[in-house]
């Protein structure tokens, strides 16, 4: 990035978070919030058109949703909750795959180019989600003192290790685990939405800015943008996927018999 400052206006400008604070639309209404709404409207239509007439023989549009929900259905919920009990889960699971997955595709779909979840706030909102509901079925298996106790004090452990493990485990189960589901999808989404508009503004300015020797150079930031659109979306996806499978295997953990 050091020619881009080589340049006849003075210098690059690279992205930073302020690229990620964008203007109202109208009112108070920003274009987060509006891919937020329709991140559901199109999940929902979707699914909807997708399973309205089903066949035997399924076309794509219903194998594609057949596929992603026997994924969060058996792949997710079932494997990391348990065949006991994933079933009340499965709603939970599903929802929550789809809508980060879409929100987070939004980054690399053209026009739009937004990572929803790249504002910490839509991340905090799933986690409380989260953490509700992990937590409260914790409690009604175990009862109050029974979850505190399924959770700070695993069993086999010698007494005066407690002193040390106890808080430990309070503080991973209570706070630790539940806040890194947040900061791990933003964190992601947040950092490759910022490379991706280094390499693309920094294209940019290099053909319309820079003298004639560098702009060629601009070729080869618009040639990385484009692999790493490609890289992003496979990061995306994971995403999406660590997200529901952490959350299925935290609920799994507070419904366990054992630690």
């Amino acid at each position: 990035m050091g020619a881009l400052v080589l340049t006849q206006g003075g210098g690059f400008q690279p992205p930073g978070a302020d690229s990620f604070v964008l203007p109202p639309i109208v009112g108070g209404v920003t274009k987060p919030m509006v891919l937020v709404v329709l991140s559901v409207i199109i999940i929902a239509v979707y699914f909807t058109l997708a399973t309205r007439n089903l066949k035997m023989v399924p076309g794509k549009g219903q194998f594609v949703a057949e596929s992603v929900y026997d994924f969060s259905r058996n792949s997710i919920a079932r494997e990391q909750i348990g065949s006991k009990d994933f079933r009340p889960f499965v709603p939970l699971i599903f929802a929550l795959f789809t809508f980060v997955l879409v929100n987070n595709i939004f980054g690399i779909i053209p026009l739009v180019q937004f990572p929803t979840m790249s504002r910490i706030g839509f991340p905090i909102a799933l986690f409380i989600t989260a953490y509700v509901v992990i937590h409260f079925v914790g409690f009604r298996r175990h009862g109050f003192l029974g979850y505190l106790k399924h959770v700070m004090f695993p069993p086999g452990v010698p007494k005066p290790i407690y002193l040390l493990l106890s808080p430990i485990e309070f503080f991973q189960k209570f706070l630790a685990q539940p806040v890194a589901l947040a900061i791990r999808v933003f964190a992601a989404m947040f950092a490759g939405h910022l490379i991706l508009l280094v390499f693309t503004l920094g294209g940019s300015y290099l053909i319309t800015e820079a003298s004639a020797a560098l702009k060629p150079v601009s070729i080869i930031s618009w040639a990385f943008a484009i692999a790493l659109t490609f890289v992003e979306a496979l990061i995306q996806v994971l995403q999406a996927y660590i997200f529901a499978l952490l959350t299925a295997n935290f609920i799994g953990a507070a419904l366990a018999s054992e630690h």
